[in-house]
């Protein structure tokens, strides 16, 4: 008996489930507790560009805004530029942005800190002859960077909501 791909792909991964659920796998967002934590948190991002996109990104990620905030989180961001690849008339081709953020989560009804981070995101982008083209560069960077920030942030407080759930 011959199996298209599509049955057999299917079969793999019924096993696969059930396997890994043998052996006590719970997917993360599927502990209690979870995704009511995060949709009940309130990004207070700081000025600026780099604040505003990671805000954002944070706050779609999350789906807060559903209700009355339970949690406050608090991010601080730093940013830093380094000159890479250097020509022989010292321009930089490459440039390396790295963006730092540190985060404090707060209960809302008392402001006592329940959980403290730092995410730290390294890329690199090239720098063109062109002014506005390096321009557009250093932005789309910038919010790569954001974006991912915002994902570390969402996946340490989703595990740190799933721990508080297993209590």
């Amino acid at each position: 008996m011959i199996m298209s791909p599509r049955l057999a792909t299917a079969l793999v991964l019924a096993c696969t489930a059930l396997s890994l659920s043998a052996c006590g796998f719970r997917p993360l967002y599927a502990q209690p507790g979870v995704t009511p934590g995060l949709s009940a948190v309130q990004v207070v991002a700081p000025g600026g560009r780099a604040g505003y996109l990671v805000g954002e990104a944070l706050g779609d990620a999350m789906g807060s805004g559903a209700g009355a905030p339970a949690w406050r989180l608090n991010l601080d961001l730093s940013e830093q530029r380094f000159p890479r690849g250097l020509r022989v008339d010292n321009v930089a081709t490459r440039y390396e942005y790295v963006l730092i953020a540190a985060y404090t989560l707060r209960d809302v009804a008392t402001d006592v800190p329940a959980k403290v981070g730092r995410v730290r995101v390294e890329l690199t982008y090239d720098s063109a002859d062109q002014p506005y083209a390096s321009v557009a560069a250093q932005q789309d960077a910038q919010e790569r960077a954001a974006e991912e920030a915002a994902r570390r942030i969402q996946l340490e407080l989703a595990a740190w909501f799933a721990e508080q759930g297993q209590d």
